[in-house]
């Protein structure tokens, strides 16, 4: 690899630096030091990616290219995915500091969902109406929204462009893709594959950069027509404001402090064990991160003692490193963001059990950290962090523990530890939540539909029915009769 990369933007099937020259660096979390560039869109990159997302809906390379083909180069798709995956897994590790037992693992998974909608392109159907009108043949057909916008961050660019770009492409759009400012390297270097693949000029675009120059003009651009956007509340409430100017269907997958209920006869260590994937997991940068652990009393103290047990071995360290468990954060500010949140909570009368510092070594480092809360308002119960911090609050019955589970304006993921099968249904049917895992967490499938309630977004993507959101309905009327229409001015 290159000592110092530079990347620039994907636009209309070329490879092309900002119009106006401007460029932006990137630092390794892992040591604090700059190791690539990249080149930042302007509003009149903007113009010409979207610009070239509208004409190639109109060339016959692609729009009238079967669903089966569109299928086909789909399954191209997940093949270069998996056959790169390693290689895209260590610039994203590098970009961002995650684990590249992670990035590289997610990246060949991935595969999976572009062949999951390789496999849905042909499946999309229209129907024929049973109309209440003689001489009438009447049907629908779904064709395809248009132009998308896909905007997503930098914790899991891999998984979430995945469950957006496959159901577009499977439906006849055209994509363009704005990555984080925040490392970016693993989407530009996706789409040299999105360009091997053998999609069209103009059917997929990667850019980035700041929000004035490249998200701003992109979300309300007019030829817009749909917008999916992962991101935080503040940044959607933009989003969506943007959008009245193109009235552009949009959906939000945004944060979460998602809780944990663990019951009294929950098995301790699948308990444990859930917590710590759900909190210490991706160095907790997940917006499923599971950080508001609620649990009865009387199983408290022993699941925190073999949570402390199994995190005193935990290795802390190079991500690029196979053996290590939990890497740096993405970024300083992440940690300027969690020491200010556990001095309030501490402040409060919460007890920080391990952890609650940043490490004192080069690059991005919070040591893992376990906080007993003194009651619901704790500070660290409201906030999400983004980062290894876990949050322990007892309760004393179900009622209790599912009123505390949504006091929140969040409603990503959940989950539940119980034995108790009915007590399993009953439970996450009551949590507010777009997902609810039981005696696991974290799990992801292409087949399962993944979003959230409230300020956590809305729609759904994965799953059959995302790939119908990147269509929009048309009703055909034909008059089967040999007559002529019948006077309009002649009531019957």
């Amino acid at each position: 690899m290159d000592p110092k990369p530079h990347y620039q933007l994907f636009i209309d099937g070329a490879w092309t630096e900002g119009s106006e020259g401007q460029t932006m660096a990137s630092q390794n979390p892992a040591t604090g030091e700059e190791w690539a560039t990249f080149a930042c869109a302007s509003k009149a990159d903007v113009d010409r990616a979207i610009g070239s997302a509208r004409r190639v809906l109109n060339d016959p390379a692609w729009r009238d290219m079967t669903q089966t083909q569109r299928g086909k180069l789909l399954y191209r798709l997940a093949e270069l995915i998996e056959e790169n995956a390693a290689k895209i897994g260590r610039v994203e590790t590098i970009d961002s500091g995650k684990l590249l037992t992670e990035t590289a693992g997610q990246s060949a998974y991935v595969g999976d969902y572009y062949r999951y909608y390789a496999g849905l392109a042909d499946k999309i159907e229209g129907a024929v109406l049973p109309i209440d009108k003689p001489d009438m043949h009447v049907f629908t057909r779904r064709e395809p929204i248009g132009v998308v916008v896909a905007i997503v961050p930098w914790n899991a660019q891999m998984f979430l462009t995945a469950t957006k770009l496959g159901p577009a492409l499977a439906a006849g759009c055209s994509v363009v893709l704005k990555a984080s400012e925040i490392a970016p390297a693993p989407m530009l270097e996706f789409a040299r594959l999105v360009e091997e693949a053998g999609f069209p000029a103009g059917v997929v675009s990667i850019i980035t950069g700041d929000a004035e120059n490249c998200a701003i003009p992109l979300t309300r651009h007019p030829d817009v027509d749909r917008i999916a956007f992962t991101g935080g509340p503040e940044t959607a409430r933009h989003v969506v404001r943007n959008s009245a100017e193109n009235f552009a269907v949009t959906t939000l997958e945004l944060g979460g402090k998602s809780p944990i209920l663990v019951f009294d006869d929950a098995d301790p260590d699948g308990a444990a064990n859930g917590l710590i994937a759900g909190n210490f997991g991706a160095s907790g940068q997940s917006c499923v991160a599971g950080s508001r652990g609620l649990v009865h009393r009387s199983v408290l103290d022993a699941v925190a003692e073999k949570i402390e047990a199994k995190m005193k071995g935990v290795i802390i360290g190079d991500p690029l490193l196979a053996e290590t468990q939990i890497g740096p954060l993405c970024t300083t500010a992440q940690i300027k963001t969690i020491e200010t949140t556990l001095a309030a909570a501490v402040s409060g009368g919460a007890r920080i059990r391990f952890g609650g510092a940043p490490l004192e070594r080069s690059g991005n480092y919070m040591a893992p950290t376990l906080v007993e809360c003194a009651d619901a308002g704790t500070e660290t119960l409201k906030i999400e962090m983004f980062g290894p911090v876990m949050s322990l609050l007892p309760f004393d019955t179900e009622e209790e523990a599912i009123a505390i589970a949504n006091s929140t304006a969040f409603g990503l993921g959940s989950g539940v530890f119980t034995e108790n099968v009915a007590r399993a249904h009953r439970v996450s049917s009551r949590l507010k939540a777009g997902i609810c895992w039981v005696n696991t967490y974290r799990a992801v499938s292409p087949i399962a539909p993944f979003g959230g309630f409230d300020q956590s977004g809305y729609g759904r993507e994965a799953g059959m029915d995302a790939i119908l959101d990147y269509t929009r309905t048309k009703t055909t009327w034909i008059n089967t009769s040999d007559k002529p229409m019948a006077n309009p001015f002649v009531m019957r």
